[in-house]
């Protein structure tokens, strides 16, 4: 079993999977800093100093006693934080087609090359044997034969 295991963990495509969920997880922190640092605010200055993460619709309001003490936190629908995911999302999606999509032609380009390095190393067709008489032929020629002999 321990075999196996190792045969599996050490494949090149269980190494490769591993590094990409790494980098992906860093470039999703990136991305949803770029969003909740940098888009986010700007949008929310151009449409009159908005900030999304204070963005909600409050279903009930918190409990607060006389203390100041919260005895029932604030039941809200947070679309703020909704609406940044949702950006987050499509940079993030974008991101991947873009990066999917230039291996797809680069691979193409590969496949390409190989298929014209193929082509050209390709050894000439062997000129075509000069063809015998057919069945017919031959039957013609052997009565005629015959006939002679007669």
């Amino acid at each position: 079993m321990w075999q196996d295991f190792k045969k599996f963990a050490f494949k090149g495509n269980v190494i490769d999977m591993a590094v990409g969920v790494v980098i992906g997880g860093a470039f999703g922190k990136i991305v949803t800093s770029l969003v909740n640092d940098i888009i986010m605010p700007l949008i929310g200055k151009l449409i009159n100093g908005v900030d999304f993460k204070d963005m909600k619709w409050v279903l009930t309001e918190a409990q607060v006693d006389a203390d100041g003490v919260v005895t029932a936190a604030e039941n809200a629908v947070l679309y703020g934080s909704f609406l940044m995911n949702i950006i987050d999302f499509f940079i993030i999606a974008f991101s991947v087609f873009l990066f999917v999509r230039m291996i797809t032609k680069a691979r193409e380009k590969m496949e390409a090359l190989k298929k014209k390095e193929e082509e050209e190393s390709a050894p000439a067709p062997a000129p075509e044997e000069p063809k015998g008489p057919t069945t017919e032929e031959l039957l013609a020629e052997i009565r005629d034969l015959l006939k002679e002999k007669k």
